[in-house]
């Protein structure tokens, strides 16, 4: 009897899954930790010292605003230098381009398409920093960490594209709690993140990055009214459209120097009204100019490169009383400081999980005592939030104890744990103020040393907590791997178990040393390449450069297929049916020809993108097309469109099994074809430029009458000869529509890519139908998944966020043939990243002998609310007959086959029970 019985192998597969479910939540949750926040809102107990159970004065909740705003003016001790805030957001708006990188400033046409901005640098009447913004470099925890000093997660990056409200005590929240009226034009996220706060608001959706101008007109038309009123306090100027100009073409865009100077003529307007027209009576406006992140050279951003997380921050309406050789040193802040820095101008308490510190060059008005102040109350609150993560820390009221007022204090050397460390910190900080503070006359020096140590306590305490924000719990992902390991041991165990009993029920006898023997190179190799693939993994280098790996493994893969072809020219099962020398001859020379043409190809398609992280920088076939200029990408874009329809027709009437049908997919494939052919040829200046995703790799076999391993039987059963070749159509129609999506939504230069992509599927297509049983299928699906990961790197995206490209994820509607078609959820499913991956293989014998070979490698995440700009129905188009019943779902469509009758509804149209 055998050990291994059904019951027992139900068992431990159920057990082995269940193990491999958990372990891969366990580690999810340690690898994407739930950031850990103080709950609540600051109040009047952050203008006073941390102390041990403090209780909050619960009467604060039923003042009035107004009578709310003059408590806190009391308790801080710093009366607001500013009564209203505008706060300008230019999205994606590298500091660089304005401030200049190392001490340098900007290149000439720069600094010419800002220049009254840089007139307000140069007059002493702005400071500016370069604001360093912590990854994920996104619009949405980006605004969250300015506007609250928290540090965000990567997390984040899946909200960006469905924003939710913030609940974490934020400056918007502060400012409504003391009555301000705010107003909002711009980027909706701030309507997401903040509803119901804004007096007025006009907002405009951030992906239709396709539109550079509207998109910012639609804040500047109202700007002329709103500086006229006097009815709100803070006013929010979100502009979208330099960071649409960088994903359209980069931060060298011809487009790039006029959207600066349209926000140089923002800046101006804003300034020449609402600040230098402002009479002495009147309250005093700041104007911060910020960006929320910035942009590699190909305009997108996401990663941690210097390029994506160099914000801007500008503060115009501040006296700069700094040299300039000292800004030019020390202009480098953090993008959380933003928001203790605007509570201490404004005069609310800093957000409770601001991990962000005061900028002392913005506070120079002040007098040294409520500069010693502001820095106080930054102390208070990190000191509390400490106290929250570490539980051991003494919430003494400091500086109560240790010092008496006729002694004079020598600052301790801090060293020990990290409460000791902190607590030593904070309180030489403390017992240095109140040493100053004793003294009748205190020197420069006394005030400086207070400042120095304040900073010390305060940097500490910030570097800690960010890291502490993005610190993953070791324990968990152990634990987690450990038991996913162990799933794998398990699952692996009983798979061996299986093949032993089958072996041995079946030969008799089980002789690992020859099964060995009769493996071929290439399967060996597709075993090893798991392998290759799980050491990689282990190096953030070899994640980082993932494409070295799949061109190598695709082309190492194909080689070892040459290398079998010329052992074995005509593969084995075809011996019987082309045993003259003539059919030998054909068939070599056409397997032999197509693995060359997909190595070829292939060679090309690796120097096409320098991807990855650390070689980007190398010149590339891309790059040298961009440099030959736009009207020679126009013409390979031309040229790839007219190769796919060619090729596509050409392969779809060459085999012909209904003409009916077959005439009906070609003429409906054609009609498709010359409107994509007319949207390139109308739109020579303004061509979609979309996310990057891979083409679908698939392969089908298409020779009638080579395999000898088909029954009769099988062979005389018409009925699934009809479903063969409606599966056939099905499958090269989808594939061929697909190339035309891929040659509307890819950018220009990657055209002539999809075309060398088709060409490596039909090449690979024709290989493995003269394989015969000469290829075992796992290794054909092996197969086609390489050549679906090299191709999805080839087209220029890597494993950085900043090569993700959401230009695709809103589609403007300015080219939409037909419009009111929301995109399915499986079309959401088919955009935003692509990652390919064999999602489908589907065998299908039919009375001809015929296997279909059905690989698809698409898989792509999208935003919700998303409008096709070229109507995506005109490239699946409804003529398909509608005699289904059985329907297969696929990425991107659905298709369903009976008989003859073949049906498709493609990407970016609804599901309908009819059409």
């Amino acid at each position: 009897m055998p050990w291994l019985t059904c019951t027992k192998l139900t068992l431990f597969t159920i057990a082995g899954v269940a193990i491999q479910m958990v372990g891969l939540s366990i580690f999810v949750f340690g690898f994407f930790p739930v950031k850990p926040t103080l709950p609540g809102h600051s109040g009047s107990e952050s203008f006073r010292a941390p102390q041990c159970d403090l209780v909050r004065n619960e009467s604060e909740s039923d003042l009035h605003p107004h009578q709310l705003r003059s408590l806190y003016k009391e308790l801080s001790g710093m009366p607001p230098a500013f009564d209203q805030l505008i706060l300008m957001v230019i999205d994606g708006l590298p500091a660089e381009l304005v401030l200049g990188k190392d001490g340098k400033p900007p290149s000439k046409a720069l600094m010419e398409a800002m220049p009254y901005t840089r007139s307000l640098l140069a007059n002493g009447m702005a400071i500016g920093f370069h604001a360093k913004a912590a990854p994920p470099t996104v619009t949405m925890p980006r605004l969250k960490a300015m506007v609250s000093g928290a540090i965000g997660g990567f997390l984040d990056v899946a909200m960006n594209f469905n924003t939710q409200a913030m609940l974490d005590d934020n400056l918007l929240g502060q400012f409504f709690k003391i009555g301000w009226k705010m107003v909002m034009l711009g980027d909706e996220t701030w309507l997401k993140l903040f509803p119901g706060l804004f007096l007025r608001h006009d907002g405009v959706s951030s992906f239709f990055v396709k539109d550079t101008v509207h998109v910012d007109q639609n804040v500047s038309r109202h700007l002329g009214y709103e500086l006229s009123r006097d009815d709100w306090d803070f006013l929010i100027l979100h502009y979208l459209g330099l960071d649409h100009v960088g994903h359209i073409g980069g931060r060298n865009s011809a487009l790039m120097a006029p959207k600066l100077r349209e926000m140089d003529e923002v800046v101006k307007m804003i300034h020449m009204n609402s600040i230098l027209n402002q009479k002495n009576d009147e309250g005093q406006t700041l104007l911060v100019v910020v960006s929320d992140h910035g942009m590699t050279e190909s305009g997108n951003h996401g990663g941690s490169s210097y390029e994506e997380t160099d914000s801007l921050a500008l503060f115009i309406g501040v006296k700069n009383n700094i040299s300039d050789d000292f800004l030019s040193t020390h202009n480098i802040i953090h993008q959380v400081d933003i928001a203790p820095t605007l509570a201490l101008l404004f005069g609310v308490p800093i957000p409770k999980n601001n991990v962000g510190v005061l900028m002392a060059e913005i506070f120079g008005y002040l007098s040294e005592d409520q500069q010693m102040k502001a820095l106080e109350l930054n102390s208070w609150q990190l000191l509390r939030l400490l106290q929250a993560q570490i539980p051991g820390l003494s919430c003494r009221n400091y500086p109560r104890d240790g010092l008496r007022d006729d002694q004079d204090f020598r600052i301790a050397k801090c060293s020990g744990s990290m409460e000791a460390m902190f607590c030593c910190l904070y309180t030489n900080a403390a017992l240095l103020q109140k040493s100053w503070m004793s003294k009748e006359i205190s020197s420069r020096e006394d005030y400086t040393s207070t400042v120095v140590a304040y900073y010390e306590f305060l940097r500490t305490a910030s570097e800690w907590l960010s890291h502490r924000a993005t610190d993953k719990p070791v324990r968990l992902l152990t634990v987690g791997i450990a038991a996913m390991l162990l799933s794998c041991l398990i699952l692996l165990s009983l798979l061996f178990h299986t093949c032993k009993e089958v072996y041995l029920r079946e030969q008799s006898l089980f002789d690992l040393e020859s099964i060995k023997q009769t493996w071929y190179l290439d399967e060996t190799f597709v075993l090893g390449v798991v392998l290759i693939l799980i050491v990689s993994m282990a190096s953030s280098s070899m994640v980082e450069e993932e494409q070295y790996i799949w061109h190598f493994v695709a082309s190492t893969l194909n080689l070892l297929l040459l290398r079998k072809t010329i052992k074995c020219p005509t593969g084995a099962g075809a011996q019987d049916l082309h045993s003259s020398s003539k059919g030998k001859n054909k068939i070599s020379f056409c397997r032999l020809s197509s693995i060359s043409v997909v190595l070829i190809s292939g060679r090309i398609l690796r120097g096409w993108h320098q991807g990855g992280v650390n070689w980007t920088n190398l010149p590339d076939i891309s790059k040298w097309l961009e440099q030959a200029g736009t009207d020679n990408v126009k013409s390979i874009q031309l040229v790839s469109c007219l190769l796919v329809m060619s090729l596509s027709l050409c392969v779809l009437f060459l085999f012909g099994f209904n003409m009916k049908f077959v005439l009906v997919i070609g003429f409906s494939f054609l009609m498709s074809g010359l409107l994509v052919l007319q949207h390139f040829v109308k739109h020579q200046d303004a061509l979609p430029w979309f996310v990057r995703f891979s083409t679908s790799e698939m392969g089908l076999s298409h020779d009638l009458y080579m395999s000898t391993s088909v029954p009769n039987e099988v062979q005389n059963n018409m009925l699934l000869v009809k479903l063969r070749e409606s599966l056939y159509l099905v499958g090269w129609e989808y594939i061929s529509f697909w190339c035309l999506l891929q040659l509307l939504l890819q950018q220009t230069i990657n055209s002539m890519t999809i075309v060398l992509l088709l060409v490596q599927i039909l090449a690979s297509m024709l290989y493995f139908s003269y394989s015969g049983l000469h290829q075992k299928q796992w290794v054909e699906i092996a197969a086609l998944y390489f050549l679906g990961m090299a191709g999805h790197f080839a087209l220029g995206n890597s494993n950085s966020l900043a090569t993700i490209d959401v230009a695709g994820a809103f589609m403007h509607g300015d080219v939409c043939l037909c419009e009111g078609h929301k995109l399915s959820p499986i079309s959401r499913e088919c955009r935003f990243h692509t990652t390919p991956q064999t999602d489908a293989w589907l065998p299908l014998s039919g009375s001809a002998g015929v296997e279909l070979h059905f690989a698809n490698s698409i898989h792509h995440r999208i935003a919700d609310n998303e409008e096709p700009s070229f109507c995506l129905e005109r490239l699946f188009p409804k003529v398909h007959l509608c005699l289904y019943h059985n329907y297969m779902r696929l990425h991107g469509c659905i298709c369903s086959s009976y008989n003859s009758d073949i049906y498709l509804l493609g990407a970016g149209v609804e599901e309908k029970d009819a059409i």
